[in-house]
């Protein structure tokens, strides 16, 4: 199962939309490139598996 959440770019600061698989498990991390400046981005994600509530952390990858 996918669903959609919103972070900030650790780049730019602006707001990038990602897809989730909830079937991934609580806690994913992968990189993902900025929509807007195409900087590689290292999501952190949370997962509430009760509430399905998603928290998105970022920092730049080197």
């Amino acid at each position: 199962m996918q669903t959609t959440a919103e972070y900030y770019c650790a780049y730019c600061g602006e707001t990038n939309l990602s897809f989730i698989d909830l079937s991934a498990g609580s806690q994913q991390s992968y990189v993902e490139d900025c929509q807007v400046c195409c900087n590689p981005n290292i999501l952190y994600v949370r997962v509430d598996e009760d509430t399905l509530d998603i928290e998105i952390d970022t920092e730049y990858e080197e």
